[in-house]
């Protein structure tokens, strides 16, 4: 990999060979896929200096990945404090975001992340007559694109994207659907959130709307969100009852023609 070298200023202060926390990591991948949106470093440089922020250990190993960007005079380095040892990119730089898991259950309940959450490269989510909400309106995304590998069954995921987001659906569905909000770019280095998996009785639900809003704004989200878990437990009642009828008319078809088949038999003899 072949990183900016920073110029010289001197000999090490000390300051520089602290350990870097996993917030401060994050912090620094932040900061790179800002730059990567704004087309100052190619999708090859990005990935090559993420690897280089995970494997960090020092705000010195650190330095050298922000060094050629805008800002970079508060990256983590030899001007870091060592009182306080924490990276501070803008003055009014979001809080890192919270780590989660890479697997999501929802089993007759429901689960929700929303708000400033780290989006890992795959995650899993599992969902058996529940509901499931993903907002990634101020998530931050691990990689340009990720992966929501989605096994749903009599449930629902909806997922809520900001503008400049593309949705890709690779999944199936049997007796369920996706419904996908259409792309409002045409960037091919746009983020990417890629559907795959298999929904079963249920159905995937994907909006886009701007952060933010109002209280009354998300009065109506919630309003809309349980009345389509309204209905989508109405149609999976009405699709249990459908399958219930259509089992007792094959039931009644088998017991009619096995009694039809005992009487001829009893004629032949």
């Amino acid at each position: 990999m072949n990183l900016p070298e920073p110029p010289s200023s001197g000999p090490e202060p000390p300051s520089a060979r602290l350990r870097a926390s996993d917030a401060d990591r994050d912090q620094v991948a932040d900061r790179l896929r800002e730059a990567l949106a704004e087309g100052r470093i190619t999708p090859e440089e990005h990935a090559e200096r993420i690897d280089a922020v995970y494997r960090a250990k020092t705000y010195a190993d650190l330095e050298p990945v922000l060094h050629d960007l805008p800002g970079a005079a508060g990256a983590p380095g030899p001007s870091a404090p060592a009182a306080a040892p924490k990276v501070s990119l803008d003055k009014d730089a979001a809080p890192p975001p919270v780590a989660q898991s890479p697997t999501m259950v929802a089993v007759f309940s429901g689960a929700v992340r929303k708000g400033r959450w780290l989006a890992e490269p795959h995650t899993n989510i599992t969902c058996v007559f529940g509901g499931v909400e993903l907002d990634f309106r101020e998530a931050v995304l691990s990689q340009r694109e990720i992966t929501l590998n989605i096994s749903c069954l009599f449930g629902g995921v909806d997922i809520t994207v900001p503008p400049g987001v593309r949705v890709v659906n690779s999944g199936n569905a049997v007796f369920g659907g996706h419904d996908i909000v259409g792309d409002d770019t045409a960037d091919p280095e746009a983020p990417v959130i890629r559907l795959t998996g298999l929904v079963l009785f249920g159905g995937v639900s994907v909006k886009r709307r701007e952060a933010g809003g109002t209280r009354a704004d998300r009065r109506r989200e919630r309003h809309e969100l349980h009345h389509r878990l309204r209905e989508q437990r109405h149609a999976l009642h009405e699709e249990h009852h459908a399958l219930r009828e259509e089992h007792r008319q094959l039931r009644d078809a088998r017991r009619d023609h096995l009694r039809a088949m005992r009487d001829q038999r009893r004629r032949r003899a």
